[in-house]
């Protein structure tokens, strides 16, 4: 109970920064109530495209979309080609809504995201009608410095490791700013505010979720 209490306190404080900067954030207690927001959010667009977010899949949120008949962009699929993901992973910054997580979110009211490729962190700047960023409460951080070290301290080397990379984070859990050419963290985004053209929501959810 102590937990769930001071994570609805940093949500408080979250929402009313990130709603200063132009963006719409909601807080759900847990993720019955989550889901419910984003397929509710979902409803009017035709096509998705979903992010490389463990986030977005614990969810199940993809097979309820495709259950909605949404035409879904998903790169994890199994069994595509290479030239297939590269196709999807283009058409996900052409969807009309994107879903995706973030790799950290300040109580200053930024979000924060490193990508390997950058399809997820081009589309969630400009592209889609709507984007939904899903975020568990573990990944807000108390200012933007301390939410780009999440980055190297927990979700960076979390990530390596679940995708079975060769890089010395992987193997040390410590980010040394490497050169491998299996290095994920190439690209660095920080929505500072809401993009001039993108509708963009944040749903925090008072569960631990994603790297």
């Amino acid at each position: 109970m102590s937990r769930e209490w001071l994570w609805e306190k940093v949500a408080e404080r979250t929402i009313k920064n990130l709603k200063s900067h132009g963006f719409d954030p909601h807080y759900c207690k847990g993720r019955d109530e989550a889901i419910a927001l984003v397929m509710d959010m979902v409803g009017p667009y035709s096509s998705v495209g979903i992010g490389g977010s463990n986030t977005v899949r614990a969810l199940g949120l993809v097979g309820q979309l495709e259950k909605m008949g949404k035409e879904v962009f998903d790169h994890w699929r199994p069994g595509i080609s290479k030239e297939e993901e590269l196709h999807i992973r283009l058409m996900q910054g052409r969807s009309e809504c994107f879903l995706t997580s973030a790799n950290a979110i300040s109580e200053t009211g930024e979000i924060v995201n490193v990508d390997g490729i950058g399809n997820r962190t081009a589309a969630m700047s400009f592209g889609p009608k709507k984007v939904i960023v899903i975020a568990g409460m573990n990944k807000v951080r108390p200012d933007l410095a301390s939410a780009l070290n999440r980055v190297k301290e927990v979700a960076g080397p979390m990530r390596a490791k679940s995708l079975g990379l060769n890089t010395p984070c992987s193997e040390t859990g410590i980010c040394n700013d490497c050169n491998s050419p299996q290095r994920i963290c190439r690209i660095t985004t920080i929505l500072h505010r809401k993009p001039g053209l993108t509708d963009v929501s944040v749903v925090l959810v008072g569960e631990e979720l994603g790297f």
